[in-house]
């Protein structure tokens, strides 16, 4: 069998992490088996689908390099094909037009709760309960009629074994009254004519499978594996949703996350290999099987994430490292042209940086003169210690401009008149720096070069004269 499978999003708004992570399983399920993976706008919600928001769902899955064999399908395309299912379906005797109001199904609904009972539509307008009734001059819903006993079942890939009784699910609309066909009709008719194999998606639509299941008999197919992935919780124990302060997928590129971390901490985050934390795409596809899915919430940890993403801007190289610092760079303002190159830059940042935006503010220094305090500086600048700074701007001039020297005449300074190493660094990184927050001063120095090196020096010097 190939394997062929899909990720459905709804546009109604931005992928946070909790939905992009049900198109990366369906994804890698897929490149596993050498399969297909189909992306499919389901955007029959026309008053809350939105182009800006398929937009963002395209830019989303590229920018974390899920890439789709077949699609964009929209389903609002499809209109002809649902009619033409539903068309048949009535003509079989397998759904039927309804003309219950509004107003008699809050009636029927709170009868039932009132006497004890599951709300549920009573199945008036089923043809043996509708003989000699009347149509009323209304557009009927149509209605798709559910088996009357036995029970559906299916072995899910994550939640084992479910059997739902028939007499628990009533006759589901298909059609509205304006003709538009409903979200589970819609979704059956896809996955039958897409051929999708397995259904890999969040354990909300749980309630939803033993009636696709019974439409998929109806129209004569057999329904695919389905696999329903558990909740990812906030971190205070809450669903993840876009109500209750989920992040767009995007909202965590501008703000400097890789998206091999994404993929890394959504993969764990309902899915595990052993003790692996850190590895990347290649890896994590080659691993993944259906087994290793978690049955149980998974819970968003905004800290590990971090530590993850700065794992992750470890194992870059340089090069690629700078490629995708540039844009946060240009976004901070700093001319790279007029400072040391990025990839020497990154190369010494990124064991302190855990995003790149934090990379990029960090580096200000590289590429803009800082405004030192004056009062900092004046605590940090002593008659003890000032000595041995105007000897080290003085040494500055004429050493090899590397960093082991710069660290040499340093400390020679410093030895010279008896301080510690120190003592002498700290007053000096305030100097060149404007901060004492750095990595180690000789490395730095060696970056920001030997005439602004000596120009920031003087000037700090010469204001506390």
């Amino acid at each position: 069998m190939s394997v062929r499978t899909r990720f459905a999003p709804s546009p109604t708004g931005f992928l946070h992490l909790g939905s992009i992570r049900s198109a990366l399983f369906p994804w890698a399920f897929a490149r596993k088996h050498g399969g297909v993976f189909i992306l499919r706008i389901e955007d029959t919600d026309t008053e809350r689908s939105t182009p800006e928001a398929v937009a963002a769902i395209l830019e989303s899955m590229a920018w974390l390099d899920l890439a789709y064999d077949e699609g964009p399908y929209y389903q609002m395309q499809r209109m002809d094909r649902y009619r033409e299912v539903i068309a048949d379906l009535l003509a079989r005797g397998l759904a039927y037009h309804c003309y219950t109001t509004p107003a008699e199904l809050d009636a029927m609904r709170e009868a039932q709760m009132a006497a004890g009972q599951k709300p549920r539509y009573d199945g008036r307008w089923r043809p043996e309960n509708a003989a000699g009734k009347t149509a009323p001059d209304l557009p009927p819903v149509v209605r798709f009629r559910n088996p009357d006993d036995g029970s559906v079942q299916w072995d899910d890939a994550v939640k084992g074994p479910i059997a739902i009784a028939n007499t628990e699910l009533d006759d589901l609309i298909i059609a509205r009254a304006d003709g538009t066909p409903t979200y589970n009709f819609c979704v059956v008719v896809d996955d039958i004519d897409m051929r999708i194999t397995h259904v890999i998606r969040g354990d909300d639509h749980v309630n939803n499978t033993p009636r696709q299941i019974n439409m998929m008999h109806a129209l004569g197919a057999t329904p695919p594996i389905f696999a329903h992935l558990p909740t990812v919780l906030t971190p205070d124990g809450d669903k993840l949703a876009k109500r209750r302060g989920a992040r767009g997928v995007l909202q965590y590129r501008d703000d400097g996350y890789l998206p091999e971390a994404i993929v890394n901490y959504l993969a764990r985050l309902g899915w595990s290999h052993g003790d692996a934390e850190v590895f990347g795409i290649e890896q994590f596809v080659a691993w993944f099987d259906l087994a290793g899915l978690h049955s149980s919430p998974g819970r968003f940890d905004p800290d590990k994430f971090k530590w993850l993403n700065h794992e992750h801007i470890k194992l870059l190289a340089p090069d690629d490292l700078a490629r995708r610092l540039a844009p946060f760079l240009a976004a901070q303002g700093f001319d790279v042209a007029r400072g040391p190159s990025a990839a020497d830059v990154a190369a010494l940042l990124r064991d302190r940086a855990a995003t790149l935006v934090e990379m990029a503010e960090a580096a200000r220094y590289f590429y803009v003169t800082p405004e030192v305090p004056a009062g900092e500086l004046a605590t940090q600048v002593t008659p003890q210690n000032r000595a041995a700074l105007e000897e080290i701007a003085v040494a500055f001039a004429s050493l090899a401009w590397t960093r082991e020297a710069i660290g040499a005449a340093i400390k020679a300074a410093a030895a010279a008149h008896g301080l510690k190493a120190g003592q002498v660094m700290m007053p000096l990184r305030w100097l060149t720096t404007g901060t004492s927050h750095t990595p180690a001063i000789d490395a730095v120095l060696a970056l920001v070069g030997r005439d602004e090196t000596r120009a920031r020096m003087a000037a700090g010097l010469a204001m506390l004269e």
